[in-house]
């Protein structure tokens, strides 16, 4: 059997976790919980961008409920740290028979939900398989493979039909999350879990608000409050934070550093993340059903520069970004080339085109007034709708009305988008479908990978779409702060390490 027994994630060890080049000058130190003196009784204020629609994290889309709830409020039998490797949580361990079939895990005892209600197994199988068998639930397809849950004392078995290299990693997330079996709770506005912290209050279109969960089955949250404020525009969180506003800004414009570092009560992080800004295009769409025209917008666009004006992250040329599974460098696919772009659109007779960027205003203009100069310079035409988010979801992510469309996508290992023909993206590719199920099919992780790379190759040379950058994760966070995670924030922000100085 294979036994992963829990993993201590250290600190800013791993490559994941190492500051990237776009950062101004040497970074200074990161605060540790010994160099100030905690206060137990803290609140914190942390900025946030994006503020989600609703709390229900089974059947709304978008980041902003994984980010906030995932670990802090909702948990699942494992769990992931910012460098993404696999650990225990509510199971105290787990093992996997070789040939992938046999997940057995065994369930913490004395666990309770914020209600007061002990965590059972039947919650467990009764969680699992209401996302299995519920389509409409977010992620459902991850469990597609598990043929039968079933509890005997403590110990969880799922038994699957077939191997899945991901499953593990799907449980991770909110395919994975726990939830208590009859209970009546409105998890549009309200939410019930088993994390560090329960949600005490969602003040719309300001801030919600964690409070410590005293009865917590493990380690409690160092702080008694936690205060998500969302503050989309960057110069607002600047004042905020230079006013004594905020504690700590995520989502942070690397291009304010020096201002907010002048008074030496901040400092700017720089880590690793999964960030991709991906230009989709609509494909079933003409022009954009030719692959010349898409090629020749991809050939069009500066990524240099971009990264450049965003002071931060790297160029990202595939679907895959350097700390998921299958990366390569594709950079060599479509490279810059802005005389090559307009040969492309000649060579398909569509010159003077004239395109639509459909992207949320929470954006800023940064990234969409480069595309609009770089396309104008091959004789494209570029109009920005920017628009609202809920307006987003709505006219591109359901029904696919669009011709271009900017989005930060933040998840790990969401390589499955594009073997989806159902997805925004509207790609539609048999062998990358078939490369996409043998990795999941493979019980090698080094085989999956390199399965993945394949499919990612193909998606790059089918210029499904163009990757603009791999953003990097630009926390701003103030002297009084320790233990907050600089690595991959923008998908996961677990908080019950953060401490805040007493003084």
């Amino acid at each position: 059997m294979l036994r992963r027994p829990t993993l201590v994630a250290a600190a800013l060890l791993a490559a994941g976790a190492l500051l990237l080049s776009g950062c101004t000058g040497d970074p200074a130190p990161e605060a540790t919980a010994t160099a100030i003196t905690p206060d137990p009784n803290a609140s914190v204020d942390i900025r946030l961008v994006l503020e989600p629609g609703n709390l229900d994290i089974r059947e709304t889309a978008g980041a902003a409920l994984d980010q906030i709830l995932i670990d802090n409020v909702y948990q699942g039998l494992v769990s992931r740290t910012p460098e993404q490797d696999i650990e225990p949580s509510l199971a105290s361990d787990y093992e996997v028979s070789p040939d992938g079939l046999t997940y057995t895990f065994t369930l913490r005892e004395g666990v309770l939900f914020h209600n007061g209600e002990e965590l059972t197994p039947e919650d467990v199988v009764w969680s699992l398989e209401q996302v299995r068998d519920t389509e409409t639930f977010r992620d459902s397809a991850r469990l597609v493979n598990v043929e039968s849950i079933t509890a005997d004392g403590q110990t969880i078995t799922l038994s699957l039909s077939a191997p899945d290299s991901t499953l593990l990693w799907n449980l991770t997330g909110r395919a994975g999350l726990i939830l208590k079996k009859g209970d009546k709770t409105d998890r549009k506005t309200a939410a019930n879990g088993t994390g560090p912290f329960r949600l005490e209050s969602w003040k719309q279109g300001d801030s919600i608000t964690f409070a410590r969960n005293e009865d917590y089955w493990g380690e409690k949250a160092k702080v008694a409050e936690v205060v998500f404020s969302y503050l989309p525009d960057n110069q607002a969180a600047l004042a905020g934070a230079l006013a004594g506003d905020f504690d700590a800004l995520t989502g942070f414009d690397a291009n304010l550093t020096d201002q907010i570092e002048a008074g030496g009560d901040f400092t700017v992080e720089l880590g690793a993340s999964t960030d991709k800004g991906t230009l989709a295009f609509n494909s079933k769409k003409a022009p954009l059903d030719d692959v010349r025209v898409r090629q020749a917008i991809r050939q069009a666009i500066d990524k240099e520069a971009i990264v450049t004006a965003l002071g931060a992250g790297t160029t990202q040329y595939g679907p895959i970004p350097e700390l998921d599974p299958g990366y390569e460098d594709l950079s060599s696919v479509a490279p810059y080339d802005p005389e090559a772009a307009r040969a492309l659109l000649a060579e398909a007779g569509a010159e003077n085109l004239s395109l639509t960027l459909t992207l949320y205003s929470g954006y800023g203009t940064t990234v969409s007034q480069i595309l609009v100069s770089n396309l104008n310079d091959v004789g494209i035409t570029l109009k920005v709708d920017a628009v609202e988010f809920p307006t987003w979801i709505n006219d591109v992510y359901i029904n696919q009305d669009y011709d271009l469309s900017f989005v930060l996508h933040t998840e790990a290992r969401d390589f499955e988008n594009w073997a989806n023909p159902a997805y925004y993206f509207t790609y539609d590719n048999p062998e990358v479908q078939r490369l996409y199920a043998e990795s999941i099919a493979s019980t090698d992780e080094t085989a999956a990978a390199d399965l993945l790379k394949q499919a990612a190759r193909i998606v790059s040379e089918d210029h499904a779409a163009d990757w603009l950058y791999n953003g990097a994760s630009v926390v701003a966070v103030s002297s009084g702060i320790a233990g907050l995670p600089s690595v991959n924030v923008n998908e996961r922000l677990d908080v019950a390490e953060v401490v805040k100085s007493a003084e």
